[in-house]
Order: C-alpha cells, then structure tokens, then sequence
C-alpha cells in the first residue's frame, strides 16, 4: 500500500512540484540559521560532498552502468552541476549575510519567467495564453509580497546586495532549470549523482577562494544539523520532485512552481523566525495559488 501511494505521488506533477517548493522554501529559512555557524562556501562543499556520498552509496551501481551515457555529455553535466547548480547555491549562501530570508524566497519568484522565456527563445517553446495569464497572477501575488502590499513601498523599493546576488543566483538556476530539457535518458538519481559530483569539484576552488581572503568558519553541532538538513531535503529530495516534475509537463510549466517558494518561505519564516504573517501574505498566496491552478487547468485540458 505505501509502495502503490508513492508511486501515485510521484506520478502526479502538482505534488512532486509542490513538495520540490516546500523543500526550496525551507532552504531560505535554513540559509538564514546558518550565518554565523558555517561559512558560505564551506556549506555548499559539505552540502554536495554529502549528497555525493548518499547517492552514490544508494545507486553507485547504477550510476557506473550509466557512465558511457553520461561520458558523452560530460561538458553538459560539468554546466548543469558545475554553474547551475554550485553556482546558484554559492551566490544563494552569500546573500543570506546580507538579505532576509523572506526576501530570498521572493526573489527565486522570477524564476518562472527567467525559465519561460529562455525555453521560448533557445528551444521555440510556445506560450500559450494560460501560461502568460497563470504567469501574471503569480508576478501580482510576489508584487503584492515585496510591496507588503503598499503602493508606496513598491514605488520607494530599493535592493541590497543581498538582493541583486539573489538575482544573479536565479539567472544560474534558470539555465539549469531549462538545460534538464535535454538530459540523457537516464534515471533522475543518477542524474542528479553525476550533477552533485560536479557540483562538488566546483566548490573545492571556490572554498580555497573564500579561506583565503575572507576566512573559512567550521560548523558546530548547529551548523552540521543545518548542513545534514540542507543536504538531505533541499538538495536532494527536491532536485529529484523537480526534475521528475520536469518529466511530467516541461520545464517551463514546472518552472511556474517557484513561485510557492516565498509563499512555503514566509510560512516557515513565520514558526521558526518569529515573524509576523500578515495580510497582504495572505493575498499573495491566493494570487500564487490562482495563478498555478489556472496554468493546471490548461495541463489537465491537454491530457
């Protein structure tokens, strides 16, 4: 019986995207509890160099049967885990010194436009008019959610650093988002295996880069709890619902998701940070949700 439900969850694109979502929401909270107990680079190393040591342990077998595949795309795989992933989780780390952790989950909200328009312009995917109404109610529920619903705030809004490295991080993880498209046919485990190996090579030399001009900060009990939390739920579990999302309806309908990044971040932001939930979060997650439901109905519509 649990076998057969799992199966159904993941065969069933909303949950398998909405868990990805609660997975990378969670992170922004987490990237916050960690300044102070880790240093950035440091955690990203620890982060991939885990996730290579489980999945290889589960499906090392797999991954070595798989490895002529993957031989021939090595420069892909080098981008996909190298820059799409480290990258995105190097700049993501950074700017948690200096941005909220709410404002981490609402900047990862641009991602389904980053990832709509790349599939339109590199591989002529069509935007149908579900899509660009499903996309503009989910752009309201994160304008509603920057402004805190204010009219004055969004016109006086200003980024920190934080903000425009957030940014850059998204652009990063689009390419990544857009890139699965074309992956070699082979199971998302394995996939995500070679990509966690290059993501790890990645940050040996941006580690070295950060010990020395800045100094490396070695987790405490607290820092490894975060670093083992990081690895196993927003680097592992929801790389894999994504990627079968993907699988299930695309890359840009998946994309569409991200946008319950800061709504699952407020969320969470709220129980572990103490911070207040307001209203205008509240009318944000029902443009979010409207948005995703109407851009399902047009899914449900195709099938």
């Amino acid at each position: 019986m649990v076998v057969a439900l799992m199966s159904r969850i993941y065969a069933n694109a909303p949950i398998v995207l909405c868990l990805a979502t609660l997975g990378w929401g969670s992170n922004a909270v987490a990237s916050r509890l960690a300044v102070g107990e880790v240093s950035p680079m440091m955690l990203i190393f620890l982060r991939w160099g885990l996730v290579v040591i489980l999945i290889f342990s589960l499906h090392g077998k797999e991954m070595v049967k798989e490895w002529p595949t993957i031989r021939n795309r090595l420069n892909w795989v080098f981008l996909m885990g190298g820059f799409g992933l480290s990258m995105f989780n190097a700049l993501f780390y950074i700017a948690a010194h200096s941005t909220t952790a709410v404002n981490l989950g609402i900047i990862q909200s641009t991602m389904p436009g980053m990832i709509l328009l790349g599939s339109f312009f590199i591989f002529g995917s069509r935007i149908n008019t579900f899509q660009i109404f499903g996309l503009i109610m989910t752009f309201i529920g994160v304008v509603v959610m920057v402004s805190k619903g204010s009219i004055e705030n969004l016109i006086l809004l200003t980024f920190s650093t934080g903000d425009l490295l957030m940014f850059v991080a998204c652009v990063f993880y689009a390419g990544y988002a857009i890139g699965l498209k074309n992956r070699p046919k082979v199971s998302g485990l394995v996939m995500l295996g070679y990509f966690s190996v290059a993501a790890f090579v990645m940050t040996i030399p941006l580690m070295a880069i950060e010990n020395a001009v800045y100094g490396t900060i070695m987790p405490g009990l607290k820092g490894w709890l975060i670093i083992l939390y990081i690895a196993l739920i927003p680097s592992f579990g929801s790389q894999i619902f994504f990627m079968r999302g993907v699988d299930l309806i695309g890359s840009g309908s998946a994309g569409l998701y991200a946008n319950l990044v800061p709504v699952f971040s407020a969320i969470i932001a709220v129980i572990l940070l103490g911070e207040i939930f307001s209203l205008y979060h509240l009318s944000a997650m029902i443009f979010v949700f409207g948005g995703i439901a109407l851009f399902e109905h047009q899914n449900r519509m195709k099938i």
